[in-house]
């Protein structure tokens, strides 16, 4: 039995199978309850690394939720050749934060007043997200590039990235880093019971209770941090009643120099969007090979690149599919890609009453880090799942240990490639970026071996002994 017909199995609602309203609800809350707080934050870090004024903040995390419903809409629905067609939920790409602070810190330098600042901010934006829909037209002439392998580590490279963020949050994130509370009993305790009830849930066999498992999780976690003190409402008082998005409300400004880092992150957020839709593909059921296959990559890569041109008109961050939902796929067995369409109806509305959104990010970090630790592991081993499915040989396990080695290694310390130009360094010094780009060079320069090599080790094992 292929991974294909192994994974199609083990989901309760399929692809093309439409839940019953109740079902599709809990599977729209769960995977907005995984979404929602990393969707928002980018805005937030940006705003305060900038120092905009809280008028301005609240903008901008509004404008990403209508754009994330917007996107979500498209890639689901799959209008011709755009979209997707699979449950890929989007949102803010993270991939842009550490670029956006650094062209804006350096225009605050220079003096730039904040409209200035953010206009040619989602200016660049804007006309770097063509790339993205350039970059769909000529996939199917990459698949010499982007295959499998290359995927999988993308994916795996994700997974293994964002875990660092699951555990930062399970001990009680950077606040509790600032004020000496981190990893303390209290933060522990709560990110445990969390773990431990998402877990709980999805050994049952009940369908409902599985889908509800990280719902659960995540309300039992909440509840326990009401009691324990550790809920602030503070900044609900903050929140506007509603919001209506303004077309290029900061106006529209071109830098070529800030274009040309944008436009590096965007090309090579193409190749994140491709590892994210694998495994979205994956952990659906669907192929990962052949012309079906490549029309979703085509079309959920044109959608990305689509949404992030409306994005950023709207004053939002740059958009991406999320890789965090192949997790909660994975673990809720559903799969349904109109469970997306309530998705995207929901964060359209959060986007237009943003004192609904603001109460989601109310939730404490280490109830957010024992569901996200479990989720974003997950991830990671849908990325070896693609890497195993091209097989394993030595020149696949060169290219992956390599990829995995570099890209890991820059996570631990950033500044080894510290040497290289700034917009090189900026590349190099993200572990995705770096696996990635490893990946690519080496499966292009290392020739495939005409002879047939076992796909792993116990086979080559079995090959010496007779």
């Amino acid at each position: 039995m292929s991974d294909q017909q192994n994974t199609a199995s083990d989901l309760i609602y399929q692809l093309e199978d439409k839940p019953p309203f109740l079902q599709a609800i809990i599977g729209a809350v769960t995977h907005l309850l995984a979404i929602f707080v990393p969707m928002v934050t980018p805005a937030l870090i940006v705003g305060t690394a900038l120092q905009l004024s809280p008028e301005t903040n609240a903008y901008l995390v509004s404008m990403a939720m209508i754009a994330s419903g917007v996107g979500t809409w498209l890639q689901v629905n799959r209008y011709g050749m755009v979209g997707s067609g699979l449950l890929s939920i989007q949102s803010v790409n993270f991939s842009f934060v550490t670029v956006m602070i650094a062209i804006g810190t350096s225009m605050r330098a220079d003096g730039v007043d904040e409209e200035l600042l953010l206009s040619t901010i989602f200016g660049i934006s804007f006309a770097g997200a063509f790339l993205v829909v350039g970059s769909s037209f000529i996939l199917p002439y990459l698949r010499r590039v982007i295959t499998p392998t290359v995927s999988g580590i993308v994916v795996l490279m994700i997974g293994l990235s964002l875990i660092k963020v699951g555990i930062i949050d399970f001990g009680g994130g950077f606040s509790a880093k600032s004020s000496g509370t981190f990893g303390d009993y209290q933060n522990i305790g709560v990110g445990l019971l969390v773990l431990l009830v998402v877990i709980g849930f999805n050994c049952c066999k009940s369908p409902l209770l599985r889908m509800g498992g990280i719902a659960i999780g995540l309300i039992v976690g909440y509840i326990c941090a009401l009691f324990l003190g550790m809920v602030d409402f503070s900044q609900m008082s903050k929140a506007a009643f509603i919001t209506i998005p303004v077309p290029f409300k900061y106006g529209f400004s071109f830098n070529f120099a800030h274009f040309l880092v944008v436009a590096i992150i965007y090309l090579l957020s193409v190749l994140e969007a491709v590892g994210d839709l694998t495994a979205t593909a994956l952990v659906s059921g669907q192929k990962i090979q052949g012309q079906e296959f490549q029309s979703r990559l085509k079309g959920g890569v044109m959608a990305d690149g689509l949404v992030s041109v409306a994005a950023s008109a709207m004053s939002s961050l740059p958009l991406t599919t999320f890789a965090q939902n192949n997790g909660v796929i994975q673990m809720t067995g559903v799969a349904s890609r109109h469970v997306g369409k309530i998705i995207a109806v929901i964060l359209v509305i959060l986007g237009l009453f943003p004192g609904i959104g603001w109460f989601f990010t109310t939730i404490p970090a280490p109830v957010l880090g024992g569901a996200m630790t479990l989720m974003f592991s997950m991830i990671a081993i849908a990325g070896i799942r693609i890497i195993l499915s091209n097989g394993l040989r030595r020149r696949e396990t060169l290219i992956v240990a390599t990829s995995l080695g570099l890209g890991l290694g820059v996570s631990y310390d950033p500044a080894v490639f510290h040497v290289l130009p700034t917009s090189l360094y900026a590349l190099a010094e993200n572990p995705i970026c770096m696996g990635g780009v490893t990946a690519i060079i080496l499966n292009l320069i290392i020739p495939i071996s005409k002879e047939t090599e076992p796909d792993d080790i116990e086979e080559s094992v079995r090959e010496e002994e007779v």
